[in-house]
């Protein structure tokens, strides 16, 4: 579990808050997977948006909460805890109903929501290539200085590499953009999990049996995000289509994916210009 420590903080107004708050962004996949375990757990929690948009992650007072620059962070009565998967696993333990993790497999979660949480660079790839899609690079260089300069750069009192691993992205994206050989390869790493999860789905209703789990919500968030690159799920995954639909219709699900007018037009004009130039997500993967 990924809870900071008091020297990773540089921002000490955090260390006062009492109650649950969670520091998120509307469109961030990672966020939207906490906000639907927060919604189907009735937990209540206090918001504070934080733009990746216009890069607001990157600057000081957030560096200062998560030196990842990475939402969502919880802030538990002034205590911080980073990464989503872990900050799920922490609420489980502290909410424990209803019950989201099944009795006596919390070490299989733990190591499958790790497994789900290796791919998140590979969803990252897609979703700027076919989902955002921005005209230039995609974090600004100043973004990157203040990304690098800020924060402690310490989590749980060690230097953290992961920052260096995001800066590495962000900076080769920056030179090269999203290619089509990068996105190909993590196209076809998604199809092979994809490709498993509906051989699961062919006996049970949810990943893990009869009832929902974590890990529903968490390959939900990935499908759904997907879904919006153009991925062929009703294609290639029928049964993964249907599991996604199902679910998708529930409130706690619908309202944390929602997206705002501006968000569909720009997607809707991405696919436009991907189609006309025929490079959509099944043709560059070779599906």
């Amino acid at each position: 579990m990924v809870q900071l420590v008091d020297s990773d903080i540089r921002t000490r107004e955090v260390l006062g808050w009492k109650g649950l708050h969670v520091l998120h962004f509307m469109e961030s996949s990672c966020s939207q997977k906490l906000r639907i375990f927060l919604n189907l757990k009735g937990i209540e929690w206090e918001s504070h948006l934080v733009d990746l948009f216009t890069g607001e992650n990157f600057r000081a007072w957030f560096l200062g909460i998560n030196p990842r620059g990475l939402v969502p962070v919880l802030v538990h009565d002034g205590v911080v805890h980073i990464e989503s998967n872990d900050i799920i696993q922490y609420l489980e333990k502290t909410f424990p109903a209803p019950k989201l993790i099944p009795a006596g497999y919390e070490n299989e979660v733990a190591a499958l929501l790790k497994h789900e949480d290796d791919l998140h660079l590979d969803l990252r790839t897609l979703s700027f290539r076919f989902v955002f899609a921005p005209p230039g690079p995609p974090k600004p260089a100043e973004s990157l200085k203040s990304y690098a300069l800020n924060g402690s750069g310490m989590v749980r009192g060690s230097k953290d590499h992961t920052r260096e691993i995001q800066i590495e992205f962000w900076e080769r994206a920056a030179r090269e953009g999203f290619t089509d050989e990068r996105s190909r390869a993590s196209a076809q790493k998604f199809r092979a999990e994809f490709e498993e999860l509906d051989k699961r789905l062919a006996k049970r209703p949810y990943l893990m049996g009869d009832t929902l789990s974590v890990l529903d919500i968490a390959w939900f968030i990935y499908a759904h995000r997907l879904s919006l690159a153009g991925y062929p799920f009703a294609r290639l995954h029928p049964r993964v289509n249907a599991w996604v639909d199902r679910l998708r219709a529930r409130p706690e699900f619908a309202r944390e994916i929602a997206m705002p007018p501006e968000s569909v037009t720009r997607l809707e004009a991405t696919h436009r210009a991907h189609a006309m130039a025929g490079k959509m997500l099944e043709t560059v993967a070779g599906f």
